[in-house]
């Protein structure tokens, strides 16, 4: 133990070097700036700055990649909650009660829910990571896909909670997720399959930021026009510093399901190839399932804004432990991060804490630093994310349409997914009219591939015993705790209707 505070000690010395501190401060401005965009996240945001970092030291150049990634984290919240729009497929979660919040004037209470919640997930993925580095990396070792297929049935026994009572609703919105999820080449044979006539642009397959801005941008934008006639109530939100201290004194409201939204997050992003998305959607899922009060969740609660986003900070602190002790990307971030890694000669893997002890402890040393700067620079700057809502709705709505076109056009730059997206958002529209939950669909698009592949792989394993997601110990916890998770709210309402019965 002693061994590594003197380890942690050297890296924060080291971080706080002027060279790194202004890459530290600067990469988490920029971060907050490309979270914000819809489109870019911290994917498009690292790979478009790494050039830069060759004009500085490796680890100086690491760092400010680390802190355009812990700043995009919290930047994708502040157009999720103050426009309807996620910046990244990280913050949709966020839009589920952040944009009510918003509409309703209490936007500043978003928004510090999120930036303190991405504080708390920040700091306790950190003293973990810090921790626990070597026996977790191992631990994920022992994932294989029948683990990681229980992992995604145990996430989708979350979106129960997310439908309410209509479960039948629910289960009907997960299947057409899982549907749009099927669509482009079978990942076996290769095999076109849902491509509606052989249009190319289905072939790559449906992209899951386009759906999320058509549904949650257009969906939201034609829903308000027509509910409103484009006579918005602007709600005046006053953020002084008064209001800023009750908003702090809230946090006791929502630190127990911010903590367990951290510990979660930070244990997903350590499996390759699960990331932030997954984790911050599984941890809403929790934190609704769990609360005393789950009709409130997508109605504005706050706590449906800080568990996803401590999730998916956590989560990208995680993504970074098999990138540096087992050679393992994370997430498509930490893939770019170890593209740079080993450009600048660094060899990640075992061998990287003790060839290069100072780059590992100084890159540590730094996320602390990022943590609280993030902290400082969303805070302050939360009156003027605020002022966005002041903007009138005939303004504000074409503004909204421009950057959800641009969002859907960002990733792959076809027109296809652009119209994709119109499509998506008039559906969206009629999803809501219908009162059909939305959420669900958008997180079985994220998961279905996830769980397709770990299920195939384990099916082609085991020559088609299904018997391997009950023998494997990790595998079998994971399907029992989605049985109970399942199972909960159907005994809720069971006892509900017995108390009623007997009264």
């Amino acid at each position: 133990m002693e061994e590594i505070l003197l380890h942690l000690a050297g890296g924060l010395s080291q971080a706080m070097e002027p060279l790194n501190f202004m890459m530290i401060i600067l990469g988490c401005a920029l971060g907050l700036l490309i979270g914000a965009m819809p489109g870019l996240g911290s994917v498009n945001g690292v790979a478009i700055l790494l050039p830069i970092t060759f004009l500085v030291p490796p680890t100086s150049a690491i760092i400010f990649l680390a802190a355009i990634y812990y700043g995009a984290m919290y930047g994708g919240a502040i157009s999720s909650i103050t426009l309807g729009i996620p910046g990244a497929s990280t913050a949709v979660a966020t839009v589920f009660d952040g944009r009510p919040l918003a509409q309703t004037g209490h936007a500043d209470k978003a928004l510090t829910a999120a930036a303190v919640a991405s504080f708390i997930g920040g700091t306790i993925s950190v003293v973990l990571f810090t921790l626990f580095a070597p026996p977790l990396a191992t631990f994920a070792l022992k994932f294989g896909p029948a683990e990681e297929f229980s992992l995604m049935l145990l996430a989708f026994a979350t979106f129960i909670g997310l439908g309410g009572d209509d479960i039948p609703k629910t289960i009907f919105s997960i299947l057409v997720g899982l549907v749009l999820a099927a669509v482009g080449l079978d990942i076996i044979s290769g095999q076109p399959r849902l491509v509606f006539g052989d249009i190319d642009g289905f072939l790559h397959g449906i992209n899951f930021l386009v759906l999320a801005i058509g549904i949650y941008g257009i969906g939201e934008m034609l829903w308000t026009l027509e509910s409103t006639q484009g006579e918005v109530v602007v709600h005046k939100v006053k953020m002084s510093l008064s209001q800023l201290k009750s908003n702090l004194k809230d946090v006791k409201t929502y630190i127990g399901t911010t903590s367990l939204g951290s510990v979660l997050g930070y244990f997903v992003g350590t499996l390759p190839a699960a990331g932030a998305t997954p984790a911050s959607l599984m941890a809403y899922g929790l934190a609704k399932t769990f609360s005393k009060d789950p009709d409130s969740f997508g109605k504005g609660n706050v706590a449906g804004v800080a568990a996803p986003e401590a999730a998916n900070n956590a989560a990208s602190t995680g993504s970074m432990l098999p990138m540096i002790t087992l050679g393992i990307p994370g997430s498509p971030t930490t893939a770019i991060l170890l593209g740079g890694m080993i450009i600048w000669g660094l060899r990640p893997g075992p061998l990287l804490f003790t060839e290069n002890p100072e780059f590992v402890w100084g890159l540590i040393g730094s996320l602390y630093i990022a943590n609280f700067a993030t902290l400082v620079i969303n805070i302050a700057f939360i009156p003027l994310f605020v002022k966005v809502l002041t903007i009138p709705f005939t303004i504000l709505a074409p503004i909204i349409y421009i950057l959800c076109v641009v969002g859907g056009y960002a990733p792959t730059q076809t027109m296809h997914d652009v119209w994709l997206m119109l499509l998506f958002g008039v559906v969206g529209y009629l999803l809501r009219k219908l009162n059909y939950p939305v959420a669900p669909a958008v997180l079985a698009i994220v998961l279905g591939p996830l769980a397709e592949r770990s299920l195939r792989q384990s099916l082609l394993s085991s020559q088609g015993e299904m018997s391997i997601f009950i023998t494997r110990p990790i595998s079998a916890v994971c399907i029992l705790i989605a049985i109970g998770l399942v199972s909960y709210p159907l005994v809720k309402k069971f006892k509900k209707k017995a108390s009623e019965t007997a009264s």
